[in-house]
């Protein structure tokens, strides 16, 4: 493999083109016109526009995009995540082009894209799922009776979904119809299928992940957990690596309950199973992640390994060359999210130019960025300006790592989520340990996020003026 297509943008385009230059590899970037003076095309080997602005004339144009690596005569296509990562056509595409897909074959991402088949796929290898219906369904009468059989509260999740679309708490009957008609309706707008199941909504859960890695010669690695639970709108904005609660014998079942999802589908290359935990450390099966992660560096700090580099070793046919009694667990790593989005104000996306933007540095400061100072955040895409990591010895090293290097972190014309991360990182519940995916709801509030602001703005004056008064009396010992 000499030359790969980064079939993506931002600050993933430019992770998977930083290990491919390590290997000797040659990239190709694509990119929208809006993009045109983005990191990512700069950072490329060769760069190509593929389309205008919205994302369905460009990022999303798999056919032109396969176009561009024929013309250019491309061995791999990386898909990132997000886009067309998980969209089983077009890797089907590319593999009968005769390109190689760095992702897994198209009928695994087609079984797990879809998560009534995936639930399906792994039923022979009695892995525990959340009680419920394994069935689609669009009929709100069908639906109500079957949510009144398993029991309120219940959770309707589209059947084609992810990232929290077409998800809906319903916690009392009479709110039943107005919830459903929601999620279909959002199901249908995100991902053109409307059909949803149902099943029981695990009230105070513990969202841990499991990074699997599969080649082609059979063999199956868990490369531990990621714990996933800080979340806005269902979606994670920080994760760490450890997970606090895992105990080493339930960390053992979980990866290996991982490791047989990926095997029910004959899976290749990276993917993450994702489980509930709840209150009683009971684990459940969620779904299955066909690609790379966002929060793939807190699990190649704890590990020591390139996970992009190890996707495309798999691609390109390589046996992996670790074991799974080989790999040990190593301090501790947490990510946040850098977001641009208003924490104030129900973290609604914030638009803008990036007047200044400085990044942190560090040893164990880890920023996967995709902007610099000056640009336009555009409004076309997710609002996602980097990714923060730390890593340290403890958890608590960590964090106290991640605290400071969002003090450094720079960022004057749009709003981001560097202020909530920090509120994050200073509240009793998450350095304790003792908190699930209700976080948010439970802890957090613009008040309070403002209340810790103003306590933070009171102890630096009062540091201020205690050293204005210390030097003042060291000026008066001098001149005396």
């Amino acid at each position: 493999m000499k030359k790969i297509l980064i079939a993506n943008r931002g600050e993933i385009a430019i992770r998977v083109m930083q290990t491919a230059r390590k290997m000797g590899i040659k990239t190709v970037a694509v990119y929208s016109t809006i993009d045109r003076n983005s990191l990512h095309v700069k950072y490329a080997d060769e760069a190509v526009c593929i389309g205008e602005p919205p994302s369905n004339q460009s990022y999303l144009l798999g056919s032109e995009i396969i176009k561009v690596a024929k013309n250019l005569h491309v061995d791999g296509i990386h898909p990132g995540y997000g886009f067309l990562s998980e969209n089983a056509d077009f890797a089907e595409e590319v593999e009968k082009n005769g390109i190689i897909f760095i992702g897994p074959k198209s009928q695994s991402i087609r079984t797990m894209g879809d998560k009534l088949a995936a639930k399906d796929a792994v039923k022979s290898y009695d892995i525990p799922m959340v009680p419920g219906f394994d069935k689609a369904i669009t009929e709100v009468s069908e639906a109500k009776s079957m949510a009144e059989e398993i029991g309120y509260p219940i959770l309707i999740k589209a059947s084609a979904g992810g990232g929290g679309k077409g998800m809906r708490v319903v916690e009392k009957e009479e709110d039943f119809e107005k919830e459903m008609n929601h999620a279909v309706s959002e199901a249908t707008a995100s991902f053109g299928n409307g059909a949803v199941f149902i099943e029981k909504y695990i009230s105070s859960p513990r969202h841990i992940e499991i990074q699997i890695m599969a080649d082609s010669f059979g063999n199956t690695l868990s490369l531990f957990e990621r714990e996933c639970s800080i979340q806005r709108r269902h979606q994670k904005v920080m994760e760490e690596a450890p997970s606090s609660i895992l105990t080493p014998e339930l960390r053992k079942k979980m990866g290996e309950a991982a490791v047989d999802v990926a095997k029910s589908c004959d899976y290749l290359g990276a993917g993450t199973v994702e489980f509930l935990v709840d209150d009683k450390m009971n684990f459940y099966f969620l779904e299955m992640n066909t690609r790379l992660q966002v929060e793939h560096p807190v699990t190649e700090f704890i590990t020591g390994l390139d996970l992009v580099e190890l996707q495309i070793r798999i691609a390109r046919g390589e046996k992996l060359s670790i074991k799974q009694e080989d790999l040990k667990i190593k301090g501790h790593a947490v990510e946040l999210r850098v977001y641009a989005e208003d924490p104030l104000n129900n973290f609604s996306p914030s638009v803008g130019n990036l007047e200044v933007y400085q990044l942190p540095i560090g040893n164990n400061i880890r920023v996967d960025n995709g902007f610099e100072e000056g640009q336009d955040i555009p409004i076309f895409y997710d609002p996602m300006l980097s990714k923060l990591v730390t890593y340290g010895k403890t958890r608590n090293e960590a964090i106290q790592l991640m605290i400071k290097a969002i003090n450094n972190y720079k960022v004057v014309g749009v709003e981001t989520t560097l202020p909530f991360g920090k509120f994050v990182c200073e509240h009793e519940a998450f350095t304790s340990g003792n908190f699930n995916t209700h976080f948010v709801k439970n802890y957090y509030s613009p008040e309070a996020l403002e209340e810790t602001a103003k306590k933070e703005a009171r102890i630096a004056s009062l540091i201020a003026i205690k050293q204005y008064l210390e030097d003042k009396k060291r000026l008066q010992v001098i001149t005396e």
